[in-house]
């Protein structure tokens, strides 16, 4: 039965960088469970933990900026969950902050996910990074193909803009990106538009915007 609804904002960091998403939704379910803070389940044959996450985040991206709700079979106060849970955290996993939702059956995350923020650190000097950037916000269409079909990753793409880097990164791009359903930009997608492989970057996603 569901109790308590509640939402945790967290971060994604390096020791779980390539934890994918079934794995990340496992690692909650055992730190709630260490935490003794009981998970409502589903009803059914093969009862299922009660959660859901605002939008799956790609094998090798950090995040500091996720979202997760969870659906508590009991009633506990905010800080006892706080205390339990922080206890209780895997490496890779940290809380930013958590709230109680008041809407129990409220619509689940993933339709509430309207777009994403994302930050890419370039470790190499792209050059005329910040006209490039406008070039590809001044084109009408980018084709680009997807697990063998086309589409036009333009529209999907909100805004870019170079920002000062910090850390080990030579350059920094901050990329507002659709995340409607079937229209889900990705920034390597919008890396590789810049003739930048990927996997000479470094990914984060910065924050999930909900619909208000």
């Amino acid at each position: 039965m569901k109790t308590q609804r509640i939402r945790i904002h967290f971060s994604k960091t390096k020791s779980m960088q390539y934890t994918g998403h079934l794995d990340l939704r496992r690692a909650w379910v055992r730190t709630f469970r260490r935490a003794n803070l009981a998970l409502s389940y589903s009803q059914g044959y093969t009862p299922r933990p009660q959660l859901n996450m605002a939008a799956p985040l790609p094998l090798g991206f950090l995040s500091t900026g996720e979202i997760g709700d969870f659906w508590l079979e009991d009633h506990y106060p905010m800080n006892t969950i706080q205390k339990s849970l922080q206890d209780a955290l895997p490496p890779g996993l940290r809380i930013n902050h958590l709230k109680e939702v008041s809407d129990i059956h409220g619509d689940k995350l993933p339709n509430l996910v309207r777009s994403a923020l994302y930050h890419v650190s370039f470790f190499s000097v792209v050059s005329d990074l910040d006209q490039h950037l406008q070039d590809i916000l001044h084109q009408e269409q980018i084709k680009r193909e997807r697990k063998g079909k086309s589409y036009d990753l333009r529209p999907l793409i909100y805004s870019l803009e170079v920002i000062p880097p910090g850390g080990e990164a030579k350059q920094l791009v901050e990329m507002h990106l659709s995340h409607l359903p079937g229209a889900t930009g990705r920034p390597d997608e919008v890396i590789r538009e810049l003739g930048v492989d990927p996997n000479h970057t470094q990914i984060c996603r910065k924050k999930i915007i909900l619909e208000t």
